[in-house]
């Protein structure tokens, strides 16, 4: 890959609840302070297509932190660990479920509490950005046209009115995104990440944008040695065992036991 890489690390829960989608809270805080020390930048996803766009420049290697779905936890144990850094990461909601608990396809047992709006509110003010991850927590890819342009639209109009801001930035639950979906994300938003497993360049499509699935990267070790440019063969690695995942079952299956995404 030429010019500037960016890894746009994919995270849901800090927990010690176990399962891809929950990474411990002393794992996280370890995996950030990697960051920290390596001097590995944090940016944004305006800072990305700033820089996709000629309006500027990025260093050799840089960071994104996301979150999908919005659980208490990222307040309570992950926003804590990034202030102290200085971190800014972004977190894509499923605005019909805020407030309440995990109600999709392959949530943990028991469900997890997402934040209320109160909790976003305040975060926001602090400095976190928040996106969108649909209404419902759909496959965006089963649905008629309608449904689809519903999910897409109201889940932005919901976050931009209770938090008194634009909306640039989608999460397609479970990754799944289609072509047809892509173009119609392409309509009302800047960016779209998914779970497709890899960096990220300049010359990516900002609407099929690849993450770094941060529980590959628990022992901490090992991120340090991605973080310092000696990962690519580990990488390769998990890109093809995720590839043969993928293609025998769905990505909702299994995510609570440590088996998808």
């Amino acid at each position: 890959m030429g010019g500037p890489v960016i890894d746009i690390l994919m995270y849901h829960s800090i927990s010690d609840r176990g399962g891809a989608t929950s990474i411990a809270p002393a794992t996280f805080a370890a995996q950030m302070a990697a960051i920290a020390g390596a001097g590995v930048p944090v940016i944004t996803l305006d800072d990305y297509r700033a820089a996709q766009d000629g309006r500027g420049k990025l260093a050799p290697h840089s960071v994104i932190i996301t979150f999908d779905d919005g659980f208490q936890d990222f307040a309570d144990a992950a926003w804590p660990v990034m202030s102290k850094h200085g971190f800014k990461p972004i977190v894509y909601l499923p605005t019909a479920c805020i407030g309440r608990a995990e109600g999709w396809r392959g949530i943990a047992d028991p469900p997890r509490p997402l934040m209320g709006w109160g909790t976003i509110r305040a975060l926001a003010a602090e400095g976190v950005e928040f996106g969108s991850h649909t209404v419902s927590h759909p496959d965006l890819d089963a649905l008629p046209e309608d449904a689809r342009g519903a999910e897409l639209e109201r889940s932005k109009a919901v976050i931009e009115d209770r938090l008194s801001r634009q909306i640039h930035h989608f999460a397609p639950p479970y990754g799944i995104a289609g072509p047809e979906v892509r173009t119609a994300i392409a309509k009302l938003y800047k960016t779209s990440v998914g779970t497709r497993l890899g960096q990220a360049g300049l010359t990516d499509d900002p609407h099929y944008l690849p993450r770094l699935e941060m529980f590959y990267f628990t022992d901490i070790a090992r991120w340090r040695a991605h973080l310092a440019g000696r990962g690519a063969a580990y990488l390769a690695a998990r890109k093809g065992l995720r590839a043969i995942k993928s293609a025998v079952a769905k990505p909702w299956q299994g995510i609570a036991s440590g088996a998808g995404r």
